[in-house]
């Protein structure tokens, strides 16, 4: 029931490196978004931007272009020189370390194929790994720039987007690092098997609506909790029109549902625990239920702490990378409650 190499171990750990590379870039964007800096880089230069300003005239005109757009002009007309530099950090930090990443996951992926350790059916799902991290930095720049026009505000679809993409890059390069590790995964009963597969869709559905309460910037009303201010539906719950546009865009709908999921998260990770422990068959499913327990009750008291207290970065920030760590768990139980029992044949 154990792993077994089944692929060089320098393969699978540059795939557990990669992945947590791509968490770091998580709790980076978030902590960029929660302060703010998420703008201040009003251009997108993916080779000569990775060179961070080095005089005070580099700065000046940096600065000087960030004048010249929404955010500046609307909502930091104060804004000095050493705050844009507080801001401009985070945001460099966060696109640099998108190249690191790129870096790291590219030259060894070069390597395996050139050794011929990469093949096959495997080379082409570590190629496609290599296009959707391409792909995430279009939709972060594609991100930016909807809030450089006119509102400074970035969209909260893109929003969702952007880190929709970054998870599910994560996750597919978990899957893939689970499979080249030559898990045996033995035939699991169907109940948990639809559980497992029930919760991975649920939690992804949270997420996305996570992201657009975070672009919303929903988490800063209704700072209550179980109840709204008093209500179980709130005043303006559905006021937009038409309808559906509520469950998108309205603030205090989004909020709603987020907490609202929130219980039904919880409910099910319970649940998957009181009926799938017992029928476990595998030290790695019920490992993975143990583990999701665990992190959903840690979630969902991050998730009201972050509420409670008018969404603190820090705590923000843990309950987003809490999410994460979520997800790849929830990912692993599904890998291993599959049909019938088999090992991965990526490397055959």
């Amino acid at each position: 029931m154990n792993a077994t190499p089944f692929a060089p171990r320098s393969l699978i750990r540059w795939l557990d490196l990669t992945c947590v590379l791509i968490l770091l870039m998580v709790l980076v964007g978030g902590v960029t978004r929660l302060t703010g800096s998420g703008l201040s880089m009003v251009t997108w230069e993916p080779i000569l931007g990775a060179i961070p300003p080095r005089s005070a005239a580099e700065w000046q005109l940096r600065f000087e272009q960030y004048q010249a757009h929404p955010e500046f002009q609307i909502r930091n007309r104060t804004m000095t020189l050493p705050e844009f530099k507080a801001i401009y950090f985070w945001e460099y930090l966060h696109r640099l370390l998108g190249r690191m990443i790129g870096l790291i996951y590219a030259l060894p992926l070069a390597w395996f194929f050139i050794r011929r350790i990469a093949r096959g059916k495997l080379a082409g799902l570590l190629f496609l790994g290599l296009l959707l991290g391409g792909l995430q930095g279009v939709v972060g720049w594609w991100m930016v720039k909807s809030g450089l026009d006119k509102n400074p505000y970035v969209s909260p679809f893109r929003l969702a987007i952007h880190l929709g993409l970054a998870l599910s890059l994560m996750s597919y390069l978990w899957w893939i690092r689970l499979s080249v590790s030559n898990y045996l995964r033995a035939s699991a009963p169907m109940p948990l098997r639809r559980n497992a597969l029930a919760f991975l869709a649920l939690l992804c559905i949270q997420i996305l609506y996570g992201a657009l309460t975070a672009g919303l910037h929903a988490g800063f009303i209704y700072n209550t909790f179980p109840l709204m201010m008093g209500h179980v539906i709130p005043p303006g719950f559905l006021h937009m029109q038409p309808m559906w546009i509520n469950f998108l865009e309205n603030a205090t709908t989004v909020q709603w549902i987020h907490r609202a999921l929130a219980f039904l998260v919880l409910a099910l990770a319970l649940h998957i625990g009181w009926h799938g422990m017992p029928i476990a068959v595998t030290p790695m499913q019920r490992k993975a239920i143990r583990t999701i327990i665990w992190l959903t009750l840690l979630q969902f008291a991050l998730g009201v702490s972050t509420l409670l207290f008018r969404v603190p970065v820090w705590l923000a920030v843990s309950h987003q990378v809490n999410a994460s760590l979520l997800l790849i768990t929830a990912v692993s139980l599904v890998f291993a409650t599959p049909r019938h029992t088999a090992k991965s044949a990526l490397l055959a």
